[in-house]
């Protein structure tokens, strides 16, 4: 990619970022598409559900459990090595 640097009147600006966000992506992202489109090319659009579902959490609550998941992981790599002289 190329970096290109262009100037809005600030009206168009705000109304360019707001129709983005709404679209739920970024003003560059926006202005590429807009581009892509004037100049007939494809536009590829990502789908944000392959991001999900990807595993299975077991039904565990890790926002509330992340401590003590994070230390019982430490502990598990750690506990294998001790007394083997190995790491």
């Amino acid at each position: 990619m190329t970096r290109t640097q262009i100037s809005f009147d600030p009206e168009v600006h705000r109304h360019a970022r707001r129709r983005a966000g709404d679209l739920g992506i970024s003003l560059a992202e926006y202005l590429r598409g807009l581009v892509a489109r004037d100049l007939g090319q494809v536009v590829a659009t990502a789908d944000p559900s392959t991001v999900f579902n990807l595993g299975a959490s077991g039904n565990s609550d890790i926002a509330a459990s992340k401590d003590a998941m994070i230390a019982q992981a430490f502990e598990a790599e750690r506990l294998p090595h001790i007394g083997t002289g190995t790491r």
